[in-house]
């Protein structure tokens, strides 16, 4: 984190403010920052980071088990944002060979999520996020009963190190599901076309499915574990620390 930086000072301006306003502060106090780009919604900052900055970073994580509309979705936004500076992670090939030879392709079903997505996402989070000063990802509040109080910007808990402390922005802290399509469609922001066939929360092929009507969007993932654990580890550390806090 750059020594000019005043943590305290940022979460006090940018609380409650609008995800522009939090982007335009993001990108103003650091060079070496990232936007973390799912092929879900969060488009929607990748559009507006554009405006402010046409070849501003952003990352996306192929797990290896995306659907191929998802990839796809990925070559769009390549193609919609030309001067976008698009990295795409993978997973340790050892690893993952280590996982599948150990426990099949499927083992997530029986074991639970966490050892996949340790391995698939967060793993490769592990080794780019340390060449960076800071991140910006698409958290909302209305998400999942774990991210109730997501703040607009934080120190990572999660990838800080000793050596290296990490800020996270989450310019759509305070947006709702409806503002961000509310935005979309107003701006003809591409989005992936599995939205379309009732998939709302986007991961991993295995992992997600289409919710019915009036289910939470988070009802998608990982549906046959408990609400409280449905995350993958790209968030949970932060999101453990903030127990407790009020």
């Amino acid at each position: 984190m750059s020594q000019s930086f005043d943590l305290q000072q940022a979460q006090a301006e940018l609380a409650g403010k609008n995800p522009r306003g939090i982007l335009k502060a993001a990108l103003a106090a650091f060079d070496n920052i990232a936007i973390s780009f799912s092929g879900a919604e969060d488009v929607v900052l990748v559009d507006m980071a554009t405006k402010l900055k046409p070849d501003v970073a952003v990352f996306s994580l192929d797990t290896g088990r995306l659907h191929p509309e998802t990839y796809r979705f990925l070559e769009t936004v390549r193609e919609r944002y030309p001067r976008l500076r698009l990295t795409v992670l993978s997973p340790d090939a050892e690893e993952l060979s280590r996982l599948v030879s150990a426990k099949g392709l499927f083992s997530f079903y029986r074991d639970g999520h966490t050892e996949c997505c340790g391995i698939r996402k967060v793993g490769p989070l592990r080794r780019h996020l340390p060449t960076l000063d800071a991140w910006i990802t698409g958290q909302r509040r209305d998400q999942n009963p774990t991210r109730q109080a997501v703040a607009e910007v934080e120190l990572d808990t999660a990838f800080s190190t000793a050596d290296h402390a990490l800020v996270k922005f989450n310019p759509l802290a305070n947006w709702t599901s409806a503002q961000v399509w509310d935005y979309i469609e107003a701006f003809e922001v591409p989005f992936n076309p599995l939205h379309r066939q009732g998939y709302i929360s986007i991961g991993c092929e295995p992992c997600t499915r289409a919710v019915l009507p009036n289910q939470h969007e988070r009802d998608g993932r990982w549906w046959w574990e408990d609400a409280a654990k449905k995350e993958c580890g790209l968030h949970a550390g932060n999101l453990r620390g903030r127990k407790g806090k009020g």
